[in-house]
């Protein structure tokens, strides 16, 4: 048993000790199988919420209505929900109502896929009902039950699906692949919100490429924001390991880029991102146009920014079929420190220095100056010193 489990052993032996079924399941158990790293540990117990609440010192309520509660022992937070069943789904997203069982199988069977509807008691031993082992060490992906209903149920689950070929590496079995192919229409009924976060799993995962494909192939595509008509563009992204990319942003910017998308902000927009990620990524954008057409120089590193110009080489390096190495990080960033200014801010003279050399009222002809001495500081044209700017104003009749 690895150690997650085995620090979480104190909070399932005090619902046992007190009369209460309680069970390892979900991702965790799966990824114990699977030999992957362990995130988070939750369990599923007969206590309902307020029992919960009564066994342990430090919980949080985070949605007792439906049986879920966190509790916090060793400094660690276990999220613990109530063996339930779900009463019928609404628009395709979420139950109307749920109902607290005594029975782990009626909770696991409300589950969406089998490898995700295994449990695990105190004592390692696997409590398997659907065939999830089975399927794991096959390398499926399949529903709990029939394919049709449990994405009638939440639309969603088709996108986890692709995203678990992603995450996990395995492939969707025949009956869930057709499912999908036959219900993506109500994906229609799914916040943008909702789709966006799975998609940004789908792009991280290692198995990227094969689900990005399965997202072209089933029809996802056409519910996606702004993907519509891109099906040639997406499987041509399937081709590139995007998902070597480290950050969210620098994914985006790849996939941008291989859509051929034009307005990127309209684009991203769609997708709900925040305002600071819609920045970012258009930024990338920018840049990597302007390296696709040339090298690094000093005023397009100083533009750029240091952690943009990171970004930026490396997606340029994914496009052209190779890894960002050490050594090319070490000497962007060296070019970037042997900058005698990293901002405007540092110049060493400012719009007061240079209304008391002219004698002239404030008006845009500051700014305009301004930027002629930051950028002739930036090329090494001039000293970022008060007495050699001046020297070139006064050479120039800049002032």
């Amino acid at each position: 048993m690895n150690k997650e489990f085995q620090d979480a052993l104190p909070v399932i032996r005090r619902l046992k000790e007190h009369g209460f079924e309680a069970y390892f399941v979900g991702g965790s158990v799966r990824d114990q199988l699977l030999k992957k790293e362990i995130k988070d540990v939750d369990i599923a117990s007969s206590a309902a919420p307020e029992q919960v609440k009564a066994l342990f010192e430090k919980t949080i309520d985070i949605g007792s209505l439906h049986g879920t509660m966190i509790v916090i022992v060793g400094g660690i937070h276990y999220e613990i929900t109530t063996f339930r069943t779900e009463s019928a789904y609404e628009d395709n997203r979420r139950p109307s109502g749920v109902t607290f069982v005594s029975s782990l199988k009626e909770d696991l069977k409300r589950r969406d896929f089998t490898v995700n509807a295994m449990a695990m008691d105190d004592e390692g031993r696997i409590i398997d009902y659907f065939q999830g082992k089975e399927h794991a060490e096959a390398k499926l992906i399949t529903t709990v039950g029939s394919p049709h209903e449990r994405f009638s149920e939440d639309a969603l689950r088709m996108m986890r699906a692709v995203r678990f070929v992603s995450q996990l590496g395995f492939s969707l079995s025949r009956d869930t692949y057709e499912a999908i192919c036959e219900k993506t229409h109500l994906l229609e009924k799914i916040s943008v919100e909702r789709k966006t976060a799975e998609f940004e799993k789908i792009m991280a995962g290692d198995g990227s490429g094969q689900a990005l494909k399965l997202v072209a192939e089933t029809g996802i595509i056409d519910y996606l924001p702004g993907l519509e008509g891109k099906k040639q563009q997406l499987l041509k992204a399937c081709t590139l390991p995007i998902n070597s990319l480290s950050l969210t942003e620098e994914r985006w910017t790849a996939l941008l880029d291989v859509l051929e998308i034009s307005s990127i902000e309209t684009f991203l927009r769609r997708w709900k991102l925040s305002n600071r990620q819609i920045e970012l990524i258009a930024k990338n954008s920018l840049y990597l146009q302007k390296r696709k057409k040339s090298e690094w120089t000093r005023l397009s590193i100083y533009e750029a920014g240091l952690h943009c110009t990171l970004e930026v080489e490396a997606v340029y390096c994914l496009i052209k079929g190779k890894a960002l190495s050490c050594e090319r990080t070490a000497e962007l960033n060296a070019l970037y420190q042997s900058l005698p200014i990293h901002s405007k801010n540092e110049l060493a003279i400012g719009g007061a220095d240079l209304m008391k050399i002219s004698s002239q009222k404030p008006g845009p002809w500051m700014g305009e100056l301004l930027k002629k001495i930051e950028l002739a500081v930036v090329n090494d044209e001039v000293e970022n010193s008060k007495e050699a700017i001046k020297e070139m104003l006064a050479s120039c009749n800049l002032v």
